[in-house]
């Protein structure tokens, strides 16, 4: 199988961090927050993410795996318990000193966030040990470990029965979920473990459906590996089509073409959280949209902050939750939004803060790829330039992967 030269695209770096800042406004407890929950329709920071985490994983790992399966295996599984690392130092965190705070000092915020390990501190703490339970907020890293590890195995099986196998079933896997299947595996889970973990604790996103976002950006990814992007063969017509779909679902979402056709009217088939069959269509649309305005995407996003924080999104995003955590102790009584001064200063401090954690990454990461301490003095360049053999850049690309 031929892959192409693979070169680094900064601009996929930024579309990651705007992804990431997108995230932070929904989850900051402040009425920004309005604004930023689904602003171009039905379409959310937490679907680009996923499909661009999964895009990048097969478009770096598909020609290595190719020539060493076994070896992306590792890496990839690997990479998943570092992930896991984060995310029990995250439940470690939440367990001990937000959960005493919540109790302690009564917010409501917290406690409602945690109110099934305060009333069972033994069956959370197992079952968060296994992913099982999923704490609001806490319910992403989970999501992405699972498809992370599954990762190679989904890339093995498309290599050897080809993509349509892949996606066909990974579309009977969605088709599932929308009648239940995610309930039903629940119970059948809790049959097992005993732990008794209601449906809604396992986590808001259904893995059932989210699976194929993340299926369907391995699949782009490894078609651009090889040089091909199905997305250059979509029919010029149906470009304005799309456009005006996404223009339909965006009057919907905001509630303008009457009782009918709103979000809450519309229920299920927009659903966020199991990705309903209209919201399927308003992120099809919307990609195909995207993709051919993308020249002049590339020149909005391609600046930072959002470049350095993209290449430390992993940091990023639980950093990001020390801040969420803090302004929902803020809250108190049957408060839900902090007012517009405490809100104001939160999300400058929150960026500022962010940016310098993906900053200090960054710059660690540099200078343990160039054996150099971080604020040395570039060496001076020779005429003949030595470049990194292509396998040794395609590694250290790929370390920055979920960062």
């Amino acid at each position: 199988m031929h892959f192409p030269k693979l070169e680094r695209r900064p601009e996929l770096d930024a579309l990651r961090g705007i992804f990431l800042a997108w995230m932070i406004f929904v989850h900051l407890p402040t009425r920004f927050s309005d604004f930023a929950a689904q602003p171009f329709g039905f379409v959310s920071a937490a679907e680009g993410f996923v499909f661009l985490s999964a895009l990048l994983v097969a478009r770096i790992y598909s020609r290595e795996h190719s020539i060493d399966a076994g070896g992306v295996r590792r890496h990839l599984w690997r990479r998943s318990l570092k992930i896991y690392g984060y995310h029990m130092a995250l439940i470690a965190f939440t367990f001990t000193v937000v959960a005493a705070y919540a109790v302690h000092v009564h917010r409501l915020a917290l406690m409602n966030m945690l109110d099934f390990y305060l009333a069972h501190p033994a069956a959370g703490a197992a079952g968060a040990l296994f992913l099982l339970y999923c704490p609001p907020l806490l319910d992403i890293l989970p999501m992405y470990i699972l498809f992370l590890f599954l990762s190679p195995v989904l890339l093995s099986v498309a290599r050897r029965m080809k993509w349509g196998i892949v996606l066909a079933a990974s579309m009977m896997l969605w088709l599932g979920a929308q009648f239940g299947l995610k309930a039903a595996f629940d119970h059948a889970l809790n049959q097992v473990t005993q732990l008794q973990i209601p449906v809604h604790e396992t986590g808001a996103f259904n893995l059932f459906a989210w699976q194929a976002v993340w299926v369907t950006g391995l699949w782009l990814g490894s078609e651009s590996a090889r040089g091909e992007v199905p997305l250059n063969r979509v029919p010029r017509w149906t470009v304005p089509l799309c456009g005006a779909l996404c223009f339909f679902f965006f009057l919907c979402r905001f509630g303008w073409l009457g009782p009918h056709l709103n979000w809450p009217a519309l229920g299920l088939l927009v659903d966020k959280w199991q990705l309903g069959p209209l919201r399927v269509v308003n992120l099809v649309a919307f990609t195909v949209f995207f993709w051919w305005l993308r020249k002049w995407v590339v020149l909005v996003i391609h600046r930072e902050p959002f470049l350095t924080m993209g290449k430390a999104s992993l940091q990023v995003f639980c950093a990001h939750l020390f801040f969420v955590f803090a302004g929902l102790a803020l809250l108190y009584g049957d408060m839900t939004q902090l007012g517009w001064r405490t809100a104001i200063v939160l999300t400058a401090a929150t960026f500022v803060a962010l940016f310098f954690v993906a900053l200090r990454e960054v710059t660690r990461k540099r200078a343990k790829k160039t054996g150099k301490p971080p604020g040395a003095a570039p060496a001076p360049e020779s005429d003949e330039v030595k470049r990194e053999p292509a396998p040794v850049a395609l590694k250290n690309e790929a370390a920055d992967l979920v960062r």
